[in-house]
């Protein structure tokens, strides 16, 4: 772990053990807001996602995941031409 995460962690502990933050945390609006951030770089990360396939369709590119598919229907396809040799040699 990174001395700054090691930091933020351990600043992030004292933090919820003084008696105000806990205080706070037992808001409902709070801790719904802090569950709202939480979700936030998922929300980020999806919408990426979803934006660079839009771009690479358009650019008419193949997406990461197509790719990845297509060579486990190559490797699929090689492994099954292999198998047909051994049967047509033995």
């Amino acid at each position: 772990m990174s001395s700054i995460k090691k930091t933020l962690m351990k600043q992030g502990m004292k933090l919820m053990t003084d008696p105000r933050v806990m205080k706070l945390m037992q808001d409902e609006r709070v801790m719904k807001a802090v569950m709202q951030m939480m979700t936030v770089p998922g929300k980020v990360q999806t919408f990426t996602t979803d934006q660079i396939e839009k771009l690479a369709k358009a650019m008419s590119l193949a997406t990461e995941d197509e790719v990845n598919d297509l060579k486990r229907q190559i490797r699929r396809l090689e492994e099954e031409v292999t198998r047909l040799e051994k049967e047509k040699k033995g």
